[in-house]
């Protein structure tokens, strides 16, 4: 269940990635970067919390995948579209790898033997790690500090499947289950412009 979830986060957040580094004109070398931290940031901070060697360092799929899908980026010109073009795929291809990558960091937690908070700190930390390293180096505001729900979705997602691995109730159908779920909320709560209110 870990390598599903993970797979689909690399390729998600590999194009998520890459449409940031179109919206901000980066040239070939800085889209292939904003690409590779995109999709394997986070679960390089992840692993190193975990004391483990990053599985991108001992596995070959990994980069190999996010290669993949950059060379068919730049086959099919997507560095050639504008923002706007981009954003309705660069918004489902974020929302897929903020569900994916949270399911697995909090998968990874869990299988840690990590308490709740330990378990919320991984999933958070998979799926935003690598977002948020990009966007300091291209000098943005890190897009998690931006817009309340999106952080929000990992750490629920990090709670629900605590709660189901007390009960021993954790599986691929529970598993799909919380994927298309949050899925449909992250999209939901973008184009209705949700966030967590000050007051």
């Amino acid at each position: 269940m870990f390598e599903v979830a993970d797979y689909i986060g690399i390729v998600a957040f590999a194009m998520s990635g890459f449409f940031v580094g179109v919206r901000s004109k980066l040239d070939l070398l800085g889209l292939l970067i904003t690409t590779f931290l995109t999709a394997l940031g986070g679960g390089i901070i992840r692993d190193v919390i975990v004391v483990k060697v990053p599985f991108t360092f001992t596995h070959n799929y990994p980069a190999l995948t996010v290669f993949t899908v950059f060379i068919l980026l730049i086959l099919f010109k997507f560095h050639t579209k504008n923002s706007i073009e981009n954003r309705p795929l660069f918004m489902l291809s974020d929302s897929i790898g903020l569900v994916s990558f949270s399911i697995a960091g909090a998968l990874i937690g869990l299988e840690a033997h990590f308490n709740l908070t330990g378990v919320i700190a991984m999933a958070f930390v998979t799926a935003v790690g690598g977002g948020i390293t990009r966007d300091v180096i291209i000098n943005e505001i890190p897009f998690v500090l931006k817009t309340g729900f999106y952080g929000t979705i990992s750490i629920l997602i990090a709670i629900i499947l605590y709660i189901l691995e007390s009960f021993e109730f954790i599986n691929f159908f529970t598993i799909s289950i919380i994927f298309f779920f949050f899925l449909l909320l992250r999209i939901t709560a973008y184009y209705k412009n949700w966030s967590i209110p000050l007051k």
